[in-house]
């Protein structure tokens, strides 16, 4: 092979990208482990120093997914909510049926200036990660156990330390809980027999309590609810392995803004609100898989160019050494040396592939399966 189909193959471009990922993101989560001290000292500059340190790992993300995938994302909404956007904090209420719909989150967030303060109700596994665990916990992300005897107090606590942000964030929810399979569905919809509730075809039951507790929490610090659902062209079922190999998708998401106050205060009547509104969604998604549209004005926010040069800046940083140290190895001659080398890459390449199965459909929670089966009713 030539030098320069070599550098064209697809599994050096994993390594490189997997590379600058990896390095920058753990020199990043190394500065942020020393923004720590400025806690005690201005908790406010703490933030903003953070929600920007974080911007430049989560940045590289929607980076592959806007420039090297060149996936398409359209927006649906109204004019007048469109002007908000960015503007204002809300609590995203987004369908989780996709491997990349938090990536095409990250992306509107991107469009809209508040990628890198915006918040998510996580699982606790995901702090454990390297690099977006890690610095989801510098951003004061709210972690969860999904076991909400255990977890109410410490999730309320969390929620209250955000209503002093000093930025605008998106705070996202997924109310399901866990990504769409059929099995899960099917479990779902028995406790939704079970419990008497209209059974949903195209969403899981959603739990409510979270949302209840969110809305609670950060009321007369949240301006709206942005009820989004997420959808791919032509029945696309998108990877995160995909993007990586540079396969380009089509994104549709709808948005539509709910002004808080129209969110119940009262914890059951704001439960039965959120499952009137999953009911909303279910038709609405219907009417999605037979139109192939959304009954909304379609419109493409203009891309900034700070994904891209987030990228060339740590490729430029990281990638001369990089090349530096593989020349010098070639010339030592070593084998151990070079063997060492190559060892290092298979284990980055091992682990980058962790960190996507996480995103993965079939590694996601235990919800539903049959072990499981009576704890949901």
């Amino acid at each position: 092979m030539d030098i320069v189909g070599f550098l064209k193959s697809q599994f050096i471009c994993h390594l490189l990208i997997c590379y600058i990922f990896i390095v920058s993101g753990l020199i990043i989560n190394f500065i942020q482990l020393f923004t720590l001290i400025l806690w005690p000292i201005n908790k406010q500059l703490f933030r903003r120093i953070n929600c920007r340190l974080a911007y430049c790992i989560s940045s590289q993300m929607v980076m592959l997914l806007e420039w090297w995938s060149g996936t398409d994302c359209t927006l649906y909404t109204d004019p007048e909510s469109y002007n908000k956007y960015g503007k204002e904090n809300a609590i995203v209420i987004l369908n989780h049926n996709f491997e990349i719909d938090f990536l095409c989150g990250w992306n509107f967030c991107e469009r809209f200036g508040v990628l890198g303060s915006s918040k998510v109700l996580a699982k606790k596994e995901l702090s454990y990660m390297p690099i977006i665990g890690w610095m989801w916990y510098f951003l004061e992300i709210v972690f969860c156990k999904r076991k909400w005897e255990e977890d109410r107090k410490t999730v309320m606590q969390k929620l209250l330390n955000l209503r002093d942000y000093p930025e605008n964030f998106w705070f996202l929810i997924h109310c399901e809980g866990t990504r769409f399979t059929e099995q899960k569905h099917q479990i779902s919809m028995q406790v939704a027999e079970a419990k008497g509730l209209p059974k949903l075809k195209y969403h899981l039951l959603p739990r409510t309590k979270g949302f209840a507790v969110t809305v609670q929490c950060l009321r007369n610090v949240v301006s709206a609810v942005y009820d989004s659902t997420l959808n791919f062209r032509n029945n696309e079922n998108p990877t995160l392995l995909g993007v990586l190999n540079g396969k380009k998708y089509h994104a549709d998401l709808y948005v539509g803004r709910i002004p808080l106050e129209e969110v119940p205060e009262d914890e059951q009547e704001c439960s039965n609100w959120l499952h009137k509104l999953y009911q909303e969604k279910d038709a609405f998604q219907e009417e999605y898989y037979r139109t192939g549209t959304y009954p909304a004005v379609p419109v493409v926010p203009p891309r900034r160019p700070w994904t891209l040069l987030n990228w060339l800046f740590w490729a430029l940083l990281l990638l001369y050494p990089l090349f530096k140290l593989l020349i010098n190895m070639i010339n030592s001659g070593s084998s151990l040396t070079l063997a060492s080398f190559a060892f290092v890459i298979v284990i980055a390449s091992v682990g980058v592939r962790w960190m996507i199965a996480v995103t993965e459909i079939n590694k996601g929670s235990t919800y539903g399966n049959n072990d499981n089966k009576q704890k949901q009713k």
